[in-house]
């Protein structure tokens, strides 16, 4: 908490993770040849950008308002991974990197389909009721 009680949104594990993975592919991104770099390089570093702002935002919003922007950021990461991959494919990224980036990635997948759910579940409802 700041000063002013307000939750600092950068501290939420999911925000941390993002940023942390935006962080490697951030130092990846200018290894990639040019004719990489300036297509599906520019495309992921969109894709991550734009993850991370449907998250933040949505740390901000009610719990009724948050599950668009969370859907919508968990369409972004499954193109996000399928761009990764491309770029993989075609060895403009080695297998390592390739690798670490989709694990992190598939946490965050996880932790955000958790979110979601949280959100979906009735009140008074047990989750073993859902399952």
């Amino acid at each position: 908490m700041n000063s002013n009680n307000i939750p600092n949104r950068a501290t939420l594990p999911i925000l941390k993770q993002l940023i942390a993975i935006y962080k490697m592919w951030h130092e990846i991104m200018p290894s990639l040849a040019k004719t990489s770099r300036y297509t599906l390089g520019e495309k992921i570093d969109n894709f991550f950008l734009a993850v991370i702002e449907l998250v933040h935002t949505a740390s901000f919003l009610s719990k009724e308002q948050k599950q668009p922007y969370l859907q919508n950021a968990a369409v972004k990461i499954d193109l996000l991974k399928f761009f990764l991959q491309i770029t993989w494919e075609i060895r403009a990224i080695d297998t390592k990197k390739y690798i670490t980036l989709s694990e992190l990635l598939d946490e965050i997948g996880r932790m955000l389909g958790g979110w979601i759910r949280q959100l979906t579940v009735p009140p008074g409802s047990s989750r073993a009721a859902m399952k």
